[in-house]
C-alpha cells in the first residue's frame, strides 16, 4: 500500500474489488499469480478401505480408487507467504456431473497464518495448523506431520534410490487437479458459501523426482484423523522439488444455487 493510498482511507471502491483481504492496510491474503520456489515435496501411496475414503467425501463427489496420497512439503521460498511446512492428504475423486477428475484434499496441515487464512477463505481447503518436517536422516527420507504434540504421520522412504520421470507423480490419480469443500457462513451462523472448488497450479517446473519403497505409520490423534485411512497395502514413495505458481480456481458446483 502506499503512503497516498493509507491517506485517502478505504473507499467502497476498493473493499468491493477481487482479492481484497483485511486488515485492510496490510492485507493477510495473497493476490494472485504468487509463486514458490524450490519446494521440496516428499509423497507417500498406501491403499485404504475403498469405503473409508467414500464414507469422507461430500455428495456429488465419488471415489475413483482406494489409493491414499500425503503430500509433506517444505515450502522454502514462497511470495508473501515466506517459508513454512504442509502436509496434504489426498485421495482421487470424479465429480459425478462433470466428470472432472482430481484429487480431493481430506486433511491439511501446515505451519504458516497466511497459508492457513488463505487456503480457507478462497479455496475452501480444510486446513489446519500442525508443522510438517521432510529430513535427510542417513540412508532415509522421513516426513512427519505434528499437531497436539503428536507425529500423528510418520513416512520413511529410501533416500535417492531410482530416479523417475515426473510423470510417473500422477500415476494413482490427478491430483495436479485439487478438488476442495468450501464452506463459509454469515455473521448469524447461516450458510453462506456451501461449494465445489477445484483448481490447478500453474508454471509446474519439477527439478527432480525420484521413486522408492516407503512405509506408512498413522498414529490417532482425533483433531488430525489420518487414522480413519489405515494402510492395507504400502506402495511407494516420492521425493521431488518443484517451482510453481498459484493461479485462481473456478467452481465445480454450488450447493446453495
Amino acid at each position: 500500500m502506499t503512503n497516498e493510498q493509507r491517506a485517502k482511507g478505504l473507499t467502497v471502491e476498493a473493499l468491493c474489488a477481487d482479492g481484497f483481504s483485511t486488515p485492510w492496510d496490510a492485507p493477510m491474503n495473497p493476490p494472485f499469480p504468487f509463486e514458490f520456489r524450490n519446494v521440496e515435496f516428499l509423497t507417500f501411496a498406501w491403499r485404504t478401505h475403498r469405503e473409508n475414503i467414500e464414507a469422507l467425501l461430500p455428495p456429488g463427489l465419488e471415489a475413483t480408487s482406494d489409493v491414499v496420497l500425503t503430500h509433506v512439503a517444505r515450502m522454502n521460498d514462497t511470495d508473501w507467504v515466506g517459508p513454512f511446512s504442509e502436509a496434504n492428504t489426498m485421495v482421487g475423486c470424479r465429480h459425478t456431473a462433470s466428470g472432472q477428475e482430481g484429487g480431493y484434499s481430506l486433511y491439511l496441515f501446515l505451519s504458516s497464518d497466511v497459508g492457513i487464512t488463505q487456503g480457507r477463505e478462497v479455496h475452501g481447503q480444510p486446513k489446519k495448523y500442525g508443522v510438517a518436517s521432510v529430513e535427510r536422516r542417513g540412508d532415509a527420507w522421513v516426513g512427519t506431520v505434528n499437531r497436539n504434540g503428536i507425529d500423528f504421520f510418520t513416512g520413511t522412504m529410501a533416500y535417492k534410490q531410482k530416479k523417475c520421470d515426473s510423470a510417473l507423480l500422477g500415476k494413482y490419480f490427478n491430483f495436479q487437479t485439487n478438488i476442495n469443500l468450501k464452506a463459509i457462513n454469515h455473521i448469524d451462523g447461516s450458510a453462506a458459501i456451501r461449494q465445489l472448488t477445484a483448481r490447478k497450479l500453474a508454471s509446474v517446473e519439477v527439478l527432480e523426482s525420484w521413486t522408492g519403497p516407503c512405509t506408512v505409520e498413522l498414529r490417532p490423534n482425533i483433531q488430525a484423523p489420518l487414522f480413519r485411512l489405515p494402510a492395507v497395502e504400502m506402495l511407494e514413495g516420492f521425493y521431488w522439488r518443484t517451482n510453481f505458481e498459484l493461479v485462481p480456481g473456478y467452481i465445480l458446483h454450488d450447493y446453495l444455487a
